[in-house]
């Protein structure tokens, strides 16, 4: 009998353990990795004033450089990888995605044109899509399902936390060595970063931390994915992204987490490309100041409602799961008035400590949403939902946000070059689609980078200012009502979200046990 017993104990699937505290390495290095990440994608928005008046660029060209020309590829080319990482090494991709971003965002110093700029943001963006549907593959095969959220908003930390380095290293380089020395001096350390990864972080069982039992090891689980399947490669290709785009879309209440989670990013990108300008622009304070000031509003406020969302959600989700999407609706209808206000202050320091509050609020969207995004999906069908999501996402408000809130800014400046005495919200909304008025100047001619041309007239020099100022304020006003609409999409999910996580539950049981 004794003998009998062992000889199952040694035939039995082999099942890896990973201590609390390896798996807090991991997520500490992926936290880390996605820290990088958004240093590099963010830190043109700290800078951008700088780029605007030494290449003489439109606010909707700054918007491009922070928006499509890096959301283009990286969410076209997230699908492809992602399903490249449901069946080989997701942290060898990880690694080499971080060497790719970080070359491109330091050889962003060398462009001496806007078209060189923009082509080196757009290989930012191929780099970046290689990060986040591997490591929340990685994370979900880390940490069982009422963790998910939890540790997918400590993940998420790397949004705050990379804002917030590379806001005041930005800033203080750009004031100190100017623009170019800062893109080179960011892009470097994530070379190291992606040898750390590579070496430290251990690839675990596909389906390691679900309930069901799993094959014990990666080869085991790659071999039965592969071989599972009848049909070609590209029916099958084809057949698990549209099962994943019917789970996202198909179901009424994860749709509207989607969109929620969709809009509230088209905010948050859209106004956060042009707040640090806005503060040089209309406080005329230093590039430094303004990067510690976003950097302190970024760290704190964003990084507080990050981690803040995965805990609350995952806390209240024990009584009732609809608290995965009525957690963020109720953050980002708070949010939304306390940003507008601190958008209409005519003192920096109250706008500053305004900001201070708000996205406590917001950024409680993001754990609750990723959370959700893994559960609802098959084990192997994790990296490809993120990829999924991403694509719609980051398409949208990646892509979409900063040129939307850039255009809208120059079109109410030419409206009110063309009208003496200023406008307020409303008459630049009424004016953006009735066409400028009381005259043909062109706002973007005469006042090429937002300023006068050197030696023009005071009076020209006062106008170009003002107009720039209240035309950026109010652009930024206007993309924050997206946050409010966002709110209204998490209400609606929260009915029926219950019953949609238990019977994909139920049904991830049925299929993979």
């Amino acid at each position: 009998m004794t003998q009998m017993a062992a000889d199952q104990t040694a035939s039995a699937p082999r099942r890896p353990f990973f201590s609390d505290r390896y798996k807090g390495l991991v997520l500490g290095l992926l936290v880390l990795a996605y820290t990088f990440n958004f240093i590099d994608r963010t830190i043109i928005a700290t800078i951008g004033q700088a780029i605007k008046v030494d290449l003489k660029l439109t606010d909707t060209q700054l918007g491009l450089l922070g928006g499509l020309s890096f959301a283009v590829l990286y969410t076209l080319l997230g699908i492809p990888i992602a399903r490249l990482a449901e069946r080989r090494s997701r942290v060898s991709i990880i690694s080499l995605a971080m060497v790719v971003w970080s070359g491109f965002t330091a050889a962003c110093g060398f462009a001496g044109s806007f078209v060189q700029l923009l082509a080196m943001r757009v290989g930012v963006g191929v780099g970046e899509a290689g990060l986040s549907p591997p490591a929340h593959s990685l994370i979900s095969d880390y940490y069982e399902p009422r963790r998910r959220s939890t540790a997918l908003s400590i993940y998420s930390f790397g949004i705050p936390l990379g804002t917030m380095i590379g806001a005041v290293a930005g800033g203080w380089l750009a004031k100190t060595y100017g623009w170019r020395i800062a893109f080179m001096v960011v892009g470097a350390p994530g070379v190291v970063m992606a040898l750390l990864v590579k070496l430290v972080i251990k690839e675990p069982p596909r389906g390691h931390s679900d309930p069901a039992e799993r094959p014990a090891l990666a080869e085991d689980v790659a071999a039965h994915a592969v071989g599972a399947a009848g049909g070609s490669w590209l029916g099958r290709e084809f057949g698990e992204l549209g099962a994943v785009i019917g789970r996202l879309f198909g179901s009424w209440p994860v749709l509207n987490m989607v969109l929620g989670v969709t809009l509230a990013s088209f905010a948050g990108y859209g106004a956060g490309q042009f707040a640090p300008p806005y503060f040089n622009r209309a406080f005329g304070l230093d590039y430094a100041t303004v990067g510690l000031i976003f950097g302190l509003v970024g760290g704190f406020s964003a990084g507080v409602g990050t981690l803040a969302g995965g805990f609350v959600s995952d806390w209240a989700s024990k009584r009732n799961a609809a608290w995965y999407s009525l957690t963020p609706a109720i953050g980002l209808a708070i949010a939304t008035p306390i940003y507008i206000l601190a958008y209409s202050q005519t003192n920096w320091r109250a706008a500053a400590l305004i900001l201070l509050i708000p996205g406590i609020f917001a950024y409680t969207y993001l754990g609750p949403t990723f959370g959700v995004v893994q559960n609802v999906v098959e084990t192997r069908q994790r990296a490809t939902a993120t990829a999924v999501l991403f694509l719609f996402l980051n398409f949208i408000a990646l892509g979409g946000g900063p040129v939307f809130t850039g255009w809208i800014i120059d079109r109410f400046a030419q409206g009110a070059f063309n009208h003496t005495g200023g406008l307020t919200l409303g008459q630049s909304l009424s004016g953006l689609f009735s066409g400028p008025g009381g005259g043909t100047a062109r706002f973007a001619t005469l006042c090429p980078g937002g300023i006068a041309a050197p030696g023009s007239p005071v009076a020209l020099a006062a106008r170009c200012k003002s107009t720039l100022i209240g035309a950026t304020q109010h652009g930024i006003i206007v993309t924050l009502f997206f946050y409010a609409w966002a709110a209204f999409h998490y209400l609606l999910g929260s009915f029926g979200l219950a019953k949609q996580l238990g019977a994909a539950a139920a049904e991830r049981k049925m299929r993979e046990a």
